[in-house]
């Protein structure tokens, strides 16, 4: 069973009907709910149902994100970052930092459902305290990418078999300017 809490509304799901209608009745003993049934909608977030599955996506929240950057009407972008984009502190100061700060944390919201822009978003992220003009001008690749590709999203199926997949990659002194070394991994619940 899972159950997330935003503000007064939650979301309950779980493959145990009994359990669910239990625990559905243990909070209406506590508290005055209101079961709305099949979720459609949650802050930011849009499910539909398929005939095998769920799609989740947030397609009207990155259309809410580019409308906020002014950047409706940019020309898509085919990928998150260029491949000769460096990250380092070392230029000029972006001189809006709470703008850039909002944009960014509007983008880490996004990452729910596009775990493709994930390694972007991060590295921009690094910079939160001190952007400069490159990295925001990176954030906006970021958008431009998302203008392609706002109704991309994650589906979720039910597996016939699974199975346990791991991949690790790391990066001798990654960081230009402290020359640490980066590394990250996935481990992933193949569904076949």
């Amino acid at each position: 069973m899972y159950l997330l809490v935003y503000v007064d509304d939650l979301i309950l799901t779980g493959n145990d009907p009994n359990a669910l209608k239990s625990f559905i009745s243990c909070l209406h003993n506590e508290f005055a709910i209101k079961d709305l049934g099949e979720l459609n909608y949650f802050p930011g977030l849009e499910v539909t149902y398929t005939s095998n599955g769920l799609f989740l996506n947030q397609s009207k929240y990155a259309l809410d994100i580019l409308s906020r950057a002014k950047m409706l009407d940019a020309k898509p972008a085919p990928t998150p970052l260029s491949t000769n984009v460096s990250f380092v502190s070392a230029s000029e100061s972006f001189s809006d930092t709470t703008y850039y700060r909002s944009i960014v944390g509007a983008l880490q919201y996004l990452m729910i459902t596009r775990p493709d822009i994930l390694y972007a978003v991060n590295q921009v992220s690094q910079f939160l305290h001190a952007p400069t003009i490159d990295h925001f001008q990176a954030v906006k690749r970021i958008l431009r990418y998302i203008k392609g590709t706002f109704a991309y999203g994650l589906h979720y199926s039910q597996p016939e078999h699974t199975s346990l997949l791991g991949y690790s990659d790391a990066d001798l002194a990654r960081c230009l300017e402290t020359r640490r070394s980066t590394y990250g991994y996935s481990i992933f619940w193949e569904a076949i």
